[in-house]
């Protein structure tokens, strides 16, 4: 399906959408800018002038047909006609010669009449878009009249045929001018219907598409009332929004239809025909059930258009009117062009409804399962620990960052690691890990970088293909030569953002030991151990990259950036401190961020009492 065209600024900038309406025309119709370029032509124009689209779109319209040596007055008077669009008014223009090129650029002019009538086209506030020119070629007409037999007539009969051609143009010029009239009506209805189309394509909820099609989109068709019927999610039955023009009562009475009724809305959804109904013998010829329709409505006459997209039913447009009425096939295809552009709207927003119910689901069961694998860090004596985790804003993913604080024999264990990945089989691997980790420290007690060679094997044996980024660290008691209420830091690092040093008086700098390959990507890699003495005072921060990196940034930056805020910081309570800096994290982060803050305070560390 074409797209809809959107307009930017005062310019129109034409997409595809509207063409099926704009196409229905039968008559001559040419597309101008402000500017009078030539935005678009319908099939009925290029053939009347003998042009092709891609001559003519892009190009200013006293560019494409330039005036003949035999055109006085036919110039100007297309463009004063055309100015007084842009100014807001319909114009016609009375029979006038305007000769064309038999081909571009040939400079060989061929004897051509016409009528024509300009029409703006409007912006929902009123502006003026575009220019709508329709035309209509009289040259054949002119010519019989000039080429007729004249000369060999008697002279008593001339003035007679004289006459009576120029009764015959009168006549002609008349049907001429209502014909022109009614196309200048079919126009504005066109430049409507193409401006509600405009804001089918905008809508974004369904209350928003409701609003177009029963407010500027029955206006555009002439109607004095509608409503838009959708299929709930079991398509069962139609849900009915109505214009104010049907009736509080039918709104009530009608608010709620089964797809299997006789009543020609559902009929029409069902079937996938339009049901017209001209007025209410047709109408109750049709089902007895329409007479409440008719009492609660006060409406004659009714067109009912079913909404598909391919074979999917998804409702039908309901167009009513106050007086019985006609349906020319004119109509009937310009109305059908318009409930397609509605289908094509319902059909998106419909989508776009169902996958925010279900990312919803998902991306909550998904953070429910990987928040409950990050458990709250022990509290010990002498050590503060905070963490804090902050998903990344896509919708139904979440991340394979992940932390982890235990103590074993009186040595407190710190991770911080992020699996390859941003979806739910990345966090699996990274539970997976977690507690791989886990059973590896517990079963040998080792230091960090022993730990993480007997995590790589573990990978390994059992085929775990994800890689993995991770810094381990203890915190161990300091030797004896060590300040009273300091302890130390060692760790390992497994291809990670380097932990953060912030001592008491503010002075930040990164432990960026050169870090080793990422696990899982060689069992037989060996690993180094690397130790700081923390004083009393000192803050570490160990993170994943989602809180350093941006999509206009280096890595660098956002290191350096994450220093000097923790810097100016490091006064602050821990946990206010963590809040900080993420404050400065983007409101909709591309990744997943783990932050682990540590904090030494005077005194031996010890698990408390919680």
């Amino acid at each position: 399906m074409e797209r809809a065209t959107q307009v930017r600024g005062p310019e129109l900038d034409l997409e595809l959408g509207y063409r099926a309406l704009f196409r229905a025309l039968p008559v001559p119709c040419l597309l101008l800018d402000r500017q009078l370029r030539i935005q678009d032509a319908n099939p009925a124009y290029l053939s009347t002038v003998g042009r092709e689209h891609a001559y003519l779109v892009g190009r200013l319209v006293s560019e494409v047909f330039p005036a003949g040596p035999a055109d006085r007055e036919g110039p100007g008077a297309v463009e004063v006609s055309m100015r007084r669009a842009l100014a807001g008014q319909a114009n016609r223009l009375p029979l006038l010669r305007y000769d064309v090129e038999d081909a571009p650029g040939s400079g060989r002019f061929v004897e051509r009449w016409w009528a024509a009538v300009n029409v703006p086209v409007l912006a929902a506030d009123g502006s003026v878009l575009a220019v709508l020119d329709v035309v209509e070629d009289v040259t054949e007409v002119v010519r019989e009249r000039e080429q007729g037999e004249l000369a060999r007539e008697e002279a008593g009969q001339v003035q007679l045929r004289v006459q009576g051609l120029q009764a015959d143009l009168q006549a002609r010029s008349q049907e001429l001018a209502s014909t022109v009239h009614a196309e200048a009506v079919a126009s504005r209805r066109l430049a409507a219907l193409a401006g509600a189309a405009l804001e089918l394509a905008a809508a974004e909820t369904l209350e928003d598409l409701v609003d177009v099609v029963i407010g500027r989109g029955m206006a555009a068709l002439g109607a004095d009332g509608g409503a838009v019927a959708v299929a709930d999610e079991t398509g069962g039955t139609l849900r009915l929004t109505r214009s104010d023009s049907l009736g509080a009562s039918a709104e009530h009475k009608y608010a709620q239809v089964p797809l299997d009724s006789p009543l020609p809305v559902a009929v029409a959804a069902r079937t996938g025909r339009p049901v017209l109904l001209e007025d209410r013998q047709a109408g109750l010829a049709f089902t007895s059930e329409l007479a409440d329709v008719y009492a609660a409505t006060g409406k004659s006459a009714y067109a009912f258009f079913p909404l598909r997209v391919g074979t999917e039913p998804l409702g039908a447009l309901v167009v009513g009117w106050d007086e019985p009425r006609n349906f020319p096939q004119a109509d009937v295809d310009l109305i059908a062009a318009f409930a397609a552009q509605c289908a094509q709207a319902l059909h998106r927003l419909l989508l776009r409804q169902a996958e925010r119910a279900v990312t919803a689901a998902t991306r909550g069961m998904s953070e429910t399962l990987q928040r409950s694998l990050l458990t709250s860090p022990p509290q010990l004596n002498g050590l503060e620990i905070v963490v804090r985790y902050q998903p990344a804003a896509r919708d139904a993913q979440v991340g394979g960052d992940w932390y982890d604080a235990f103590v074993i024999d009186g040595i407190t264990r710190l991770v911080v690691g992020d699996v390859a990945g941003h979806d739910r089989s990345a966090a699996a691997t990274m539970g997976e890990l977690r507690n791989l980790l886990r059973g590896v420290a517990h079963a040998t007690r080792g230091q960090p970088a022993a730990v993480l060679r007997c995590l790589d094997e573990a990978m390994a044996d059992l085929d775990v293909t994800t890689v993995a980024t991770a810094v381990l660290a203890h915190i161990e008691p300091p030797d004896e030569e060590a300040d009273p209420g300091s302890v130390v830091l060692r760790w390992s690092n497994a291809g990670h953002p380097p932990p953060l040093h912030v001592s008491a008086d503010g002075t930040a700098r990164f432990l960026d030991a050169d870090p080793e390959l990422l696990m899982g990507v060689d069992a037989a890699t060996q690993r180094r151990d690397h130790a700081q003495v923390l004083e009393a005072g000192t803050t570490v921060l160990l993170f994943t990259d989602g809180l350093v990196e941006r999509r206009d940034a280096t890595l660098d930056d956002g290191l350096r950036w994450l220093r000097r805020r923790a810097s100016c910081a490091a006064a602050l309570p821990l946990p206010q401190l963590c809040d900080a800096l993420l404050r400065e994290v983007d409101d909709r982060p591309e990744d997943d961020v783990v932050l682990l803050a540590l904090r030494v305070h005077p005194g031996p560390p010890g698990a408390r009492e919680r």
